[in-house]
């Protein structure tokens, strides 16, 4: 799977998902992450790339032609792609969840647009952009850290980037419930010991534990997503 991110920052993008599990994916070739900056494609001599909005306000708005340009020129390094997909990251978009995650990782191609300032000019959207995804109902200086935690999201679901499938599979909403409580060694800690049925080496007993910790956590935590499970 690949990844084409247009931003103003790319040495940050790079920097933050070079790093860890994503980093050797791409290292291993299970997955192709490029960064573009935006201000490559400026045609002002001080690779300008944003102006006042019409209308009037505070801020300064991201122009549309040279993400437009920029957008083409990732076109034109990886025209195969059968199922392509462009994100812009917005405060306003689809808020991203597993379940959004699973459905962007069957893409082939995810091209991830990352605003500033006060955000992009409307008509970038409405000719390049698929869809509008949030991280959460709250601001940001930038869509930098967004699309980094899509690209994470998402990533790690796509073939070879994690050990096993089972990684995900039984990991917090995945089944709609969030992860069981986790332990390893040393068996006690601060006069805490790791729960018996997690030694006796009874998987069946230990599956029944799981299913009824992440049961109980959820019902603490989000109860809000088992009622979601009963409409």
């Amino acid at each position: 799977m690949r990844f084409d991110i247009m931003t103003l920052f790319p040495d940050f993008v790079d920097h933050v998902l070079g790093e860890s599990i994503i980093g050797r994916a791409q290292k291993s070739g299970a997955i192709t992450v490029c960064s573009h900056n935006i201000r490559d494609y400026s045609k002002d001599k001080h690779r300008r790339v944003d102006d006042t909005p019409y209308g009037g306000g505070k801020g300064m708005l991201m122009m549309a032609p040279p993400i437009y340009d920029c957008y083409q020129a990732i076109l034109a390094g990886y025209p195969a792609a059968e199922k392509r997909h462009v994100v812009y990251m917005s405060p306003r978009g689809r808020v991203l969840n597993q379940e959004k995650a699973r459905e962007l990782a069957q893409y082939d191609h995810l091209v991830i647009l990352c605003g500033h300032y006060e955000g992009v000019d409307a008509r970038i959207i409405e000719e390049i952009v698929d869809e509008e995804i949030s991280i959460g109902d709250f601001v940001l200086t930038g869509g930098e850290l967004p699309a980094c935690i899509l690209v994470d999201a998402v990533a790690r679901l796509v073939e070879g980037v994690l050990a096993d499938p089972e990684c995900y599979e039984k990991e917090s909403f995945s089944g709609g419930l969030l992860e069981y409580p986790q332990y390893t060694r040393p068996v006690e800690f601060l006069g805490k010991t790791v729960p018996e049925v997690l030694l006796s080496g009874h998987h069946a007993n230990i599956d029944k534990w799981r299913e009824e910790q992440s049961l109980a956590v959820t019902r603490k935590l989000r109860p809000e997503l088992l009622e979601k499970q009963q409409e």
